[in-house]
């Protein structure tokens, strides 16, 4: 099982707020996708904005958040918001 702080662009107060959200492995993140990842730190009372987003989905590709291709984050940043559209 991979630890969270040891995923890129993980540091311990993310880590914090994704154990607290019930996310607690980088298999976990994986398995729930940036955007599952985002809507659960939501729902748990966390702010996730445009650059933690971005950290997820590089900690689960594995790259530094600004590698993510802006076309794929900008993608990422439409679906979060059809979740939590009122």
């Amino acid at each position: 099982m991979t630890a969270l702080r040891d995923l890129r662009n993980i540091g311990s107060v993310c880590a914090t707020e994704l154990e607290a959200a019930g996310i607690r492995s980088g298999e976990e993140l994986r398995a729930a996708g940036s955007v599952g990842a985002a809507i659960r730190l939501r729902a748990a009372g966390f702010d996730v904005c445009r650059s933690k987003l971005a950290g997820l989905e590089g900690a689960i590709r594995d790259v530094k958040w600004n590698l993510v291709p802006p076309e794929d984050r900008e993608a990422l940043w439409e679906e979060l918001a059809g979740y939590t559209e009122t």
